[in-house]
């Protein structure tokens, strides 16, 4: 699969992340499904910073979190509750059999990486491989009809960090050829320019209701995002 993108795979800008998106309350659905479901073991495919999967240690439950980005992964290690959750240097496809997990999630942008077919199916093979039978599958993907990518433009903005310092942020839409839609990021530390370019897929409830049962997933029910009513779906499948 292909590689993460800086943002989350330079070690400058990893560290950066949870400051410059600080607003995490889009997990607490999250946190709230693994409770619906009663899940006590739970997977995050693209846990970035760990955000999510310690929050979920912190209450009991068994979590592995799953990226590509050491960088990422290297912050997620210094968060509290850190210690409780197993974490893995990998994509989806680092997962085993023996995970058994009761729920899988992927939350963010995670869902809509997989610009290539190949790559998307081999995840989701790899969520139901490491599902116990019954278990469930959680993600969320931008509805393309929102065109949510029109206002995605950011002007150079200063963002001031604790300490005094300061960093100066841009994000620029440099491409629309749907389904995938480029953007640009670049983040100034320090008098350096530091570019991030990013590529996201948006798939139709079409092609997700093809995709799952194809790979093992029935999809269940399909839920709006609380945090971005109109403009994303929550799928919740499970394994047949």
């Amino acid at each position: 699969m292909r590689p993460p993108d800086p943002a989350f795979a330079d070690p400058r800008l990893a560290e950066l992340y949870d400051v410059l998106d600080d607003d995490r309350s889009d997990l607490d659905a999250y946190v709230a499904l693994a409770d619906e479901v009663e899940a006590r073991r739970v997977v995050d495919i693209g846990c970035g910073t760990g955000s999510l999967a310690v929050l979920l240690a912190a209450r009991g439950l068994g979590v592995v979190g799953v990226d590509p980005a050491e960088a990422s992964l290297a912050v997620a290690r210094t968060k509290p509750y850190a210690d409780r959750v197993t974490w893995l240097h990998g994509d989806a496809t680092a997962l085993t059999p023996d995970t058994r997990a009761d729920l899988v999630v992927m939350t963010g942008n995670v869902a809509q990486v997989f610009v290539d077919d190949d790559d998307w199916h081999a995840t989701l093979s790899a969520v139901v491989q490491s599902l116990r039978p019954g278990g469930w599958f959680v993600f969320e993907t931008r509805r393309p009809e929102a065109r949510a990518w029109e206002t995605w433009d950011v002007p150079p903005s200063t963002v001031h960090l604790p300490g005094g310092t300061h960093v100066v942020v841009s994000r620029s839409i440099t491409e629309v050829a749907l389904p995938l839609v480029t953007f640009e990021t670049i983040t100034t530390i320090g008098g350096e320019r530091i570019s991030s370019t990013s590529t996201l897929r948006f798939r139709t409830l079409e092609e997700l209701y093809a995709d799952l049962p194809a790979r093992g997933v029935q999809v269940v029910e399909v839920r709006d995002a609380p945090d971005r009513p109109g403009l994303e779906h929550v799928v919740l499948a499970r394994r047949t």
